[in-house]
């Protein structure tokens, strides 16, 4: 049994970045650098198999001249000759995930298709094309290993719980009940990075001349942020793993100087942050780490920050959102923008790379752009990220405000394209994102 598990290249729709100024181009985000952790687990739990993976944004990384995605997967489909062919989904991704099945299909009509992911969790009624066989939601890899165990034994896919079968009637469930798994603790997979040996070098971080890598010491998030996609993903539900099962992980990662947890929150158990990093001192792991810290938990912890800029965090990307309370309020952040200058001087004083994203809702007008830019050039750090408020299907918010959206185009959402109405004319509205991004420590140039 043959399988092809493809990460999908990324969107290329950055409106910010089309109308930002030259000067400012550079800071924008022009890719998600890391590998696909997900793929790299449902690889592992299928090990046993004849399993290969592609990683399509690293390969377009690492030849910007690459052919087409058609000639790209036509050529690996016919090099491999899979008898599945898997992809994960996000939203942005939607179409070109879609495309390869497509392109499967047409090489191999036999070729049994798998769809999984977040957006095939969150939004399993966009997957009604043909081209699509089976959706695998949530955190699947265990429903996978089922799934290619019953196509090798000839039973039909129905047979396995977990799954959603795409017809031309609709879709059909399992006839039978999902499995329990714990993908944080008892149903852990370590996932298997040698299939990534060919992008190692794209996975790289800025001026950092070590490839970094994913890790998760948790799983869901216990915040409800209305923008959010991640906790509705999981049913409100958080999940921590065992500090000596991410000690192991570390362990193993002898090709990656630097670590980037893929947490929603990095520190929500301050007891098993404590602990993982004592342990982790303990036997004396060195690695350069990257976090995703909320500004109030700085603020609440700073001594639990010392600590862990001691034992090696770089990094923290913190989201700020808005400078406005009640902008905060509505985004049910349950942090005050107060928080915001006081977690900055924490993250300095320890010598802490600080990106602080703030979030841009449509109905800016000129005063609102001063005066976060005000805000912003006040409160500096050593990289600020501007994104655009997007209602990402799957969130509360999108729920609030779906009937006012006037751009369904999928690859669209990713946070760098207004998807709603604009008070100011569109391309002012871009003009006046793109230009915060060019307000960074010790440069005021706006």
């Amino acid at each position: 049994m043959r399988i092809l598990l493809i990460n999908p290249p990324r969107s290329p729709e950055n409106k910010i970045l089309e109308s930002a100024p030259e000067n400012a181009r550079k800071y924008i985000h022009k890719k998600l650098i890391g590998p696909p952790l997900g793929l790299l687990t449902v690889a592992a739990a299928v090990r046993d198999f004849d399993v290969r993976v592609i990683d399509l944004k690293g390969e377009y990384d690492l030849h910007p001249d690459a052919p087409g995605l058609n000639e790209l997967v036509l050529s690996c489909l016919k090099d491999f000759n899979p008898d599945i062919v898997g992809v994960t989904f996000i939203a942005s991704e939607f179409y070109y995930g879609m495309e390869i099945f497509r392109i499967s299909k047409k090489y191999n009509p036999g070729i049994l298709t798998v769809a999984g992911g977040l957006h095939v969790t969150i939004c399993p009624e966009d997957f009604t094309d043909p081209a699509v066989n089976i959706l695998c939601p949530g955190h699947s890899a265990g429903i996978f290993r089922d799934l290619v165990m019953a196509r090798e034994k000839g039973l039909p896919p129905e047979s396995i719980g977990g799954i959603i079968v795409n017809t031309v009637k609709g879709h059909h469930g399992s006839s039978c009940q999902a499995p329990e798994w714990n993908a944080a603790g008892s149903n852990f997979i370590m996932p298997d990075r040698s299939h990534l040996k060919r992008w190692l070098q794209t996975y790289k971080v800025g001026n950092d001349p070590s490839p970094a890598t994913y890790i998760f010491t948790s799983l869901g998030c216990p915040y409800t942020c209305s923008f959010c996609s991640i906790w509705p993903q999981h049913n409100r539900r958080y999940y921590v793993r065992e500090i000596e099962s991410v000690i192991d992980e570390l362990k193993q990662l002898h090709e990656y100087d630097t670590v980037r947890f893929a947490d929603a929150n990095t520190i929500v158990d301050t007891k098993f942050i404590h602990a993982l990093f004592d342990r982790i001192l303990k036997e004396g792991i060195k690695k350069k780490y990257i976090m995703d810290i909320r500004p109030d938990t700085a603020v609440k912890y700073p001594g639990l920050i010392e600590k862990l800029a001691e034992a090696g965090l770089k990094v923290v990307i913190c989201g700020f959102e808005s400078f406005r309370d009640e902008e905060l309020k509505n985004y049910n952040k349950k942090s005050s923008a107060a928080d915001i200058k006081k977690s900055i001087e924490i993250f300095h004083r320890n010598h802490i790379m600080l990106r602080g994203n703030y979030i841009v809702p449509n109905d800016y007008g000129e005063d609102d752009f001063k005066a976060l830019a005000d805000y912003a050039g006040s409160n500096r750090v050593v990289y600020a990220g501007y994104t655009i408020l997007t209602p990402m299907p799957g969130t509360v918010f999108y729920n609030e405000i779906k009937d006012q959206i006037i751009d369904f185009d999928l690859s669209k959402y990713n946070f760098f394209n207004c998807v709603l109405q604009t008070k100011l004319p569109l391309e002012r509205f871009y003009e006046n994102v793109g230009k915060l991004w060019k307000i960074k420590l010790g440069e005021d140039i706006l």
